[in-house]
């Protein structure tokens, strides 16, 4: 059934950025999204009658996005568990796993739970994987956010073993020739459709549209295609039927991922990146930009306030530049991402990250303005006076335009560090530069030539402020050299 017309979009959350095969961007062209999750939430959208619109956000902020509002329900591998029941409701599971052990080829021996005592062992964190290697003390846990990272670092040596489900055992751990699969299936591990705990309705919506692919068969043929089908999924549908179904979105991903021989090939793929750097670098320097008015504006109102406020303003001043150098950059975004909207005030993507850079370096640029303010002399402001301006005239046409000039040269260098800093936007859903290495880097297991191409591409974008900051420099350096000159005549 297709989306009725005037229907309500389902709108459905996942972290496409790495996250093979659950949802993710086709490797042979990066405008599309995938998975065998992403078929799913749209088989689901399509039985209820509603057209599906996705929207991407970092794993961590899936379930505090859910829960406050910005989409109707989350499909990302979210594990049915108790801790996890408590924030929200799950439909029933649509894909049950288990964890599997992956080691270096050549080694021996770590094929069970029981074997890894004592050794180092990655998995990704918030994870039943995670809980049961907790149990054992002696192992030495190294949880990450990425699974290609965990992957990496065992096939560098730094881990001895990765345990993780098998439906990522099966994309990231079998295909590389250094590691292979140890011992039988650990545990099991159901994977089900989070709801907000206030909609119910929706809830039995979505566990109505499973019941009718598990039944029709639907189901067993996207997971099929992914080459995920296993007696596991067999005896939870009650499906026991051997349909023919070729594994072709497996077979597509893997010969999109293969390793490209010779250097041509492989700068034909760096030139299909350059669409989606281009994209990153532009909505780098939008979110910079944009959050530099908004720093360069409150920061000299604070300095005008610390300066020649009435006390209590001046005070209030002084809190806001301590609070706001006192607390991590990150910590600001998530809080004003996430917990404003409990206050009823939610911002889009751009805009908090707008807002948290500018409410971040606006304390920054306000001890800079004070420092200019300072240096222009008590007399100025009085010969300003004595020519009938008014306090408020002699600030806006003789103290200030003296303050911004020195602190120019200043200004410029903080805007290239507003510019690099921007990179943590990436955290609540912005696909700026850094955002498009990890989605890059992570879908073709090249953290090299990836890296260098994002590194000029912040370069470039950093060079003219950087020029600019010079000249900025030697102009303020000249003027101050030629008012010495007349000040001896």
């Amino acid at each position: 059934m297709a989306g009725r017309a005037g229907a309500a979009p389902l709108r459905w959350a996942s972290d496409a950025e790495a996250n093979v095969p659950f949802v993710f961007h086709d490797p042979a062209d990066q405008s599309r999204l995938t998975g065998y999750e992403y078929d799913i939430a749209q088989a689901i959208a399509r039985r209820l009658g509603r057209p599906a619109q996705f929207v991407q956000n970092d794993w961590d902020g899936l379930i505090p996005g859910l829960q406050r509002g910005l989409y109707d329900m989350v499909i990302d591998g979210i594990e049915i568990t108790p801790e996890h029941r408590q924030g929200v409701l799950f439909s029933r599971p649509y894909y049950m796993t288990s964890e599997r052990i992956t080691v270096r080829r050549g080694q021996q021996g770590l094929d069970t739970l029981a074997a890894l005592h004592g050794h180092v062992v990655g998995t990704l964190k918030d994870t039943s994987a995670e809980r049961m290697l907790q149990a054992d003390p002696s192992i030495q846990i190294r949880s990450y956010e990425e699974e290609t990272n965990a992957y990496t670092d065992l096939t560098n040596g730094r881990l001895d073993a990765v345990l993780l489900d098998s439906t990522i055992a099966l994309y990231y751990g079998a295909p590389n020739p250094a590691l292979k699969l140890a011992g039988a299936p650990i545990g099991q591990v159901a994977y089900g459709v989070a709801v907000a705990k206030d909609n119910a309705a929706l809830l039995a919506q979505v566990n109505a549209a499973l019941d009718g692919m598990m039944r029709d068969g639907e189901l067993h043929h996207i997971l099929a295609r992914w080459k995920l089908w296993t007696p596991a999924m067999a005896a939870l549908t009650g499906d026991q039927g051997t349909p023919d179904i070729a594994p072709d979105s497996w077979r597509h991903y893997m010969a999109a991922t293969a390793p490209i021989p010779g250097w041509r090939a492989r700068l034909d793929r760096y030139v299909g990146f350059l669409p989606l750097l281009l994209h990153g670098a532009v909505l780098t320097l939008a979110v910079s930009a944009c959050a530099m008015v908004v720093a360069v504006g409150l920061g000299l109102a604070l300095a005008l306030l610390r300066r020649y406020g009435p006390r209590w303003l001046g005070g209030l001043a002084v809190l806001y530049v301590e609070i706001v150098r006192g607390t991590p950059l990150l910590i600001q975004i998530l809080f004003i991402f996430y917990a404003l909207p409990g206050i009823g005030l939610r911002l889009s993507p751009f805009v908090a990250g707008v807002v948290a850079l500018g409410l971040n370096y606006a304390a920054y640029e306000a001890e800079n303005y004070r420092a200019g303010l300072q240096s222009v002399a008590r007399g100025q402001i009085e010969a300003a006076l004595a020519l009938n301006m008014t306090h408020a005239q002699a600030l806006r046409f003789v103290v200030v335009p003296q303050a911004v000039r020195m602190v120019i040269p200043v200004m410029t260098n903080d805007f290239i560090s507003l510019l690099k800093d921007s990179s943590l936007v990436s955290v609540i859903t912005l696909t700026e530069l850094s955002q498009t290495y990890v989605r890059l880097s992570s879908t073709y297991y090249d953290y090299f030539g990836t890296g260098l191409l994002i590194g000029v591409a912040y370069l470039l974008l950093g060079l003219p402020f950087v020029r600019l900051a010079r000249w900025a420099e030697a102009r303020f350096q000249t003027g101050q050299r030629g008012q010495g000159r007349q000040g001896h005549i």
